[in-house]
């Protein structure tokens, strides 16, 4: 894997890990290559929603992906699962972060005199606990860019009081967002449907449910789908991201608009449009994963370490450990998984934060569940596929954690594949870990002392495209 390589991961999608279609463990695309082709089925009980795709390059993501490779994917019927949008238009915001346009500029005269900028040990401006100054990145809305110091918002027409639906997108490499909708400086309800392209209702407890909320967090790779309204002809409005808590070691994620609201009767109708008379989706074939008893409990935890214990401004390892193994950077050439799961299985993780900055936890294949926050129950009839871990603050008795179950049942998902912090530095310098989910025969097989094949070298099992003599598909 080198700067020029590249592959691609499908943020959400439930198939399978293998060569062709969502692997990044032995997928590399080289320059020079013939084509490389994905070929995939999306399954027909994929949650309806909004997902994804960007490159997956161990070492080397966070740099693709702050390039701008990446792009949404629909997988349309969310109507099918909530009438309250059918009929409704619908746009798609893609929110990306980049390196600053004007890293030397000062601030805005309009923000408050803040605390000496410092800077983090991967050289990007760090938390300063204000919402204000310099921030880590640049953020853009759909390719239009926001750049600090003045941030000068893209622009969004909409019809006078028109109800929409937006999908939106944090295709961020390392930039949290907290979105708030404002007219004339007042938050507005935004009406949550969807959250990591999964309905609010997956197990069918509250038909059509609508989560009014006035302000929507979002980490990196999470996708939120809410229902606006737009605002009365002559009255302005904002949609912003407020400043989020990366604490003490993380980046400086600050109060920015994104884009106006302007309520206009000549404004274009979206370009698509939900079915407003759809046939409801069938009921799902497996039990509410909520209802299922885990067949065990682990533990994991984040945790960072100097590489130069007395010089704060060495380099950073990052590590993602099962409790009971040693932390350790992630290997790409290691065959050894840090879990086994086996098909047909349900799990309980709890995931400690034990560093100083909040991190961002995703698995690649499956949705989970989470089941508390901070040691409290959540009461959550969905599924997601990231999730917040709050960062320690070194003066409690115990690590922030939350607790997911983790859904093992499809046999779609046997294989090969990762779970890692979804800012990008952080999983290019090691928190990440290798996942095998075994076929449910093979679990039998192996608990009887049935003889194994071994598994090839990681070199017989690297996929790639074919070279330029011998074309492609």
């Amino acid at each position: 894997m080198t700067s020029t390589s590249t592959n691609l991961h499908f943020h959400g999608l439930e198939i399978p890990p293998t060569c062709h279609q969502d692997d990044v463990l032995r997928t590399t695309i080289e320059p020079g290559e013939g084509p490389f082709q994905y070929r995939f089925r999306v399954p027909e009980d994929q949650p309806p929603g909004l997902y994804w795709y960007h490159p997956h390059i161990h070492g080397f993501t966070k740099v693709q992906v702050l390039g701008g490779a990446s792009g949404a994917i629909i997988v349309e019927g969310i109507e099918r699962a909530n009438k309250a949008v059918a009929g409704l238009p619908e746009r798609v915001l893609i929110i990306r972060d980049q390196d600053l346009l004007n890293p030397n500029a000062p601030p805005s005269k309009s923000e408050p005199v803040i605390p000496k900028m410092l800077f983090d040990r991967d050289g990007d401006v760090a938390n300063n606990g204000t919402g204000f100054g310099k921030p880590a990145k640049d953020l853009s809305i759909n390719f239009v860019p926001v750049p600090y110091p003045d941030y000068p918002p893209a622009a969004i027409q909409i019809r006078p009081g028109e109800r929409q639906l937006w999908r939106v997108l944090n295709a961020s490499a390392i930039t949290y967002l907290n979105l708030e909708l404002l007219f004339q400086h007042k938050p507005q309800p935004m009406g949550l449907v969807a959250l990591d392209g999964v309905p609010l209702d997956e197990n069918r407890s509250v038909p059509d449910l609508v989560s009014w909320q006035t302000h929507l967090g979002v980490p990196p790779g999470a996708r939120v789908e809410f229902i606006v309204t737009g605002p009365p002809m002559g009255v302005p409005g904002l949609l912003v991201t407020r400043t989020v808590d990366t604490g003490p070691g993380g980046e400086n994620d600050t109060n920015r608009a994104l884009a106006t609201i302007t309520a206009s009767l000549e404004a274009a109708e979206p370009t698509s449009k939900l079915d407003a008379s759809p046939t409801p989706l069938p009921p799902p074939r497996l039990p509410w994963l909520g209802n299922v008893t885990p067949v065990r409990t682990r533990r994991l935890y984040f945790s960072e370490k100097l590489l130069e214990p007395n010089n704060p401004n060495s380099a950073t390892e990052f590590y993602l450990t099962v409790e009971g193994q040693t932390p350790t950077p992630f290997d790409p050439d290691s065959e050894v998984p840090n879990i086994t799961a086996t098909e047909g299985t349900v799990e309980d993780w709890i995931i400690e934060n034990r560093s100083n900055e909040l991190h961002a936890f995703h698995i690649h294949q499956l949705h989970f569940m989470l089941l508390d926050y901070l040691g409290r129950e959540v009461n959550e009839p969905f599924v997601r596929d990231t999730v917040n871990v709050p960062y320690y603050d070194g003066k409690a008795l115990i690590y922030p954690a939350v607790r997911v179950r983790l859904d093992f049942r499809d046999p779609k998902i046997i294989g090969d594949f990762v779970y890692h912090c979804h800012l990008l530095e952080h999983e290019d310098n090691g928190m990440m870990g290798l996942i095998r989910v075994e076929p449910a025969e093979r679990s039998r097989s192996s608990q009887t002392d049935a003889p194994r094949r071994p598994a090839p070298s990681r070199s017989a099992r690297l996929c790639r495209a074919p070279g330029p003599s011998s074309g492609g598909n």
